[in-house]
């Protein structure tokens, strides 16, 4: 497996990482056995870059992945988060926070679940507007001196907020979605992210896995699969988004590979700098996605590519509207 620096942070990952989240929540029933196994195949192909975060299964996602690595810490570069709150007691309760006390709070509860005496990448999950982001970042570098955090993240931030929190310590990441139907990242994001020397890594590269083809009506969702609320996954945003899948799996076949394969090809084509990390929770479609690094794009490719799927083709936004205001804050 190829690696990637994360900007100039000097934080080296696999060139391609895992999302751990669907399975501890939100694209229907999981399988803890078959996860740890997904886990634990990940890390033999090379696959060092866990991606979780403390509201995935209120936690519960956070200690299925300390299980997963107890016996193998050293090969995992491990990122979680905080900031989107959720309870146990209300599992529809939903805040966001980045007071300083809640950082503290927050880090020392992802410890614990993860069985674990450090994170490797930190990250505030959704920037609080009621904190200045000074003040959080502040509180992240704390974590940093006290040895229980080696590296700092912001994900959904803005650029503005970008630049304010690199002024009170290093950035080492930012994760924001971006795929072939997710490119907002390339108005501004991804420029100040190089000219900060702050790496970038994409979640959801797969479009939450509708460009892999294996999509094709809403009924393929289990009853509790969040994508059902999703705008691009309703109505006529749906069948043109279809559309767009249909164009990009003929590439594939041309190219004698998977579409998810040429998708997270396309992602990991646009820089050195930018780290995807797909989610599945199945060995199958981790080693499939797996392939994506050895599927080699022209520049002739990448130009068609870009004719079938250009910026803005997607459908309906990639969150309902109450969602889409905690992102690019």
């Amino acid at each position: 497996m190829q690696t990637r620096q994360l900007g100039r942070s000097g934080l080296r990952v696999s060139a391609l990482g895992l999302g751990c989240m669907g399975m501890s929540e939100f694209y229907g029933p999981g399988d803890d056995a078959e996860s740890v196994v997904t886990i634990h195949r990940a890390l033999d192909l090379g696959v060092n870059f866990l991606d979780t975060a403390d509201m995935y299964g209120i936690g519960d996602n956070e200690v299925l992945v300390g299980n997963a690595i107890k016996d193998r810490r050293d090969q995992v570069v491990l990122a979680t988060k905080f900031g989107n709150v959720r309870r146990k007691d209300d599992p529809k309760f939903r805040a966001i926070s980045g007071k300083p006390e809640y950082v503290r709070q927050a880090c020392d509860s992802s410890l614990q679940r993860l069985g674990v005496d450090h994170i490797d990448l930190y990250y505030q999950h959704r920037v609080d507007p009621q904190t200045p982001i000074e003040d959080t970042v502040g509180a992240m570098a704390e974590l940093i001196r006290a040895g229980k955090v080696r590296y700092l993240g912001l994900s959904e931030a803005a650029p503005a907020t970008i630049r304010r929190a690199c002024a009170v310590h290093p950035i080492a990441a930012l994760q924001t979605e971006y795929s072939l139907w997710s490119r907002d990242p390339e108005d501004e994001i991804l420029a100040t992210c190089r000219e900060l020397g702050v790496g970038f890594v994409a979640y959801s590269p797969l479009g939450r896995g509708f460009l892999t083809g294996q999509i094709k009506t809403p009924a393929d969702f289990a009853e509790d699969d969040f994508r059902r609320h999703s705008p691009r996954f309703q109505g006529e945003n749906f069948q043109k988004n279809l559309e767009l899948v249909t164009r990009i799996e003929e590439i594939a076949r041309e190219k004698g590979c998977r579409p998810s394969q040429l998708a997270l090809a396309w992602v990991l084509a646009q820089g050195e700098d930018i780290v995807p990390i797909p989610g599945t929770k199945r060995r199958k479609y981790l080693e499939e996605n797996v392939g994506a690094v050895d599927v080699h794009l022209t520049s002739d490719d990448l130009a068609r590519i870009n004719e079938a799927a250009p910026a803005g083709a997607a459908a309906g936004t990639r969150y309902p509207e109450a969602v889409m205001r905690n992102v690019n804050v």
